[in-house]
Parts: structure tokens; C-alpha cells; sequence
């Protein structure tokens, strides 16, 4: 087998797009948005919304892939550069999710389940200062910026330096 099930060539780009779009989103948007702004509360609904979606398509496809058949693993026969591929990988599945839970714990502790999904009349905190899971979702944030760049400059070297035809395992076709 040269490719991954179909299914998870999907959710790999839906969820490189997405989690593309709402770390600049959060990070460019969201967080130069002050409270007293009225648009923040529609700007966390769909924030939060995408958020809770990128942890089940996260949780969907850490399941299938572990419980679907297994390609061979890319050997670059430079056993650090292999290590750092599979730890590369289990540290974007860990940090995304943590990502999404730390934002979960955030809205739990502002009360903003029911100031931006329930319309309970309540206004924002004036600031989310101070509260730790939302300094942790910022970290984290960084952190997963990071590890996408390293993974999308990993996947060109391992395409066109070592021309692996690296893409191709992630890409929809004859899985033979």
C-alpha cells in the first residue's frame, strides 16, 4: 500500500487548512479584538465552534489511523531524521488537541458558554487575564505554529531534496 485510506487524506487537509486558518485567526484576530468590541462575542462563537470541531476531526482521525492498515514508514536511513518524523507527528496530534481542550477549559472558566452561545445577556470580562488555560492555549498556539512549519518544511525536503514523492502518500488515488 503507497497511500493513506482516502478518509484520512481528507481530514489531513481539511484539518491543514483549518488548523492553518484559526492559529492566524486567533492569533491576528482574536486577540487584538477587545472585549468592549461587539463583534468578539461572534468572533469566539465561530472560534470556539471551529475549535470543538478541530478536536473531534482530531479525535476521528488519531481512531481511524491507528485502527486502519499501516503504510511503511519513510526511512531516510539517518535514524535521528526518522525519530524526529514520528515524534513530529505524535507532538502535532498532542499539541493540537491540548490546544483545543485549553480553549475548552478558557470558556468553561469566563463563563462564555452561556455569554456566547445562550445570549444570557452578560457582557465579556472586561480582560481573560489571569485566567491559566487560556496563557497555556497561547503557548500551545506558538508551539503548534511551530511544529506546522517544521512538518510542511519536513514534507518539501522529504518531496523534492530527497525526492521521496512524499506527497503522494497523502494525496487521493490508487492506493496499491
Amino acid at each position: 500500500m503507497k497511500r493513506y485510506h482516502p478518509f484520512l487524506v481528507t481530514l489531513h487537509w481539511i484539518l491543514a487548512i483549518v488548523i492553518a486558518a484559526w492559529l492566524l485567526m486567533g492569533s491576528n484576530v482574536l486577540s487584538e479584538m477587545p472585549n468592549s468590541d461587539p463583534e468578539k462575542i461572534n468572533s469566539l462563537k465561530v472560534h470556539m465552534a471551529v475549535g470543538i470541531g478541530i478536536l473531534v476531526f482530531m479525535l476521528v482521525r488519531l481512531v481511524v489511523r491507528l485502527r486502519s492498515q499501516k503504510l511503511a514508514p519513510v526511512n531516510t536511513n539517518t535514524v535521528a531524521i526518522n525519530k524526529a518524523s514520528t515524534l513530529g507527528h505524535y507532538a502535532l496530534y498532542t499539541v493540537a488537541i491540548m490546544m483545543s481542550v485549553s480553549g475548552i477549559v478558557t470558556a468553561q472558566i469566563a463563563g462564555l458558554g452561556d455569554i456566547v452561545f445562550f445570549g444570557s445577556g452578560v457582557p465579556l470580562p472586561e480582560t481573560f487575564e489571569g485566567i491559566v488555560p487560556l496563557v497555556a492555549h497561547e503557548v500551545l498556539s506558538v508551539i503548534l505554529m511551530l511544529l506546522v512549519a517544521g512538518h510542511v518544511l519536513a514534507a518539501l525536503y522529504h518531496q523534492f531534496a530527497l525526492k521521496e514523492k512524499l506527497f503522494a502518500r497523502v494525496w487521493f488515488g490508487n492506493r496499491q
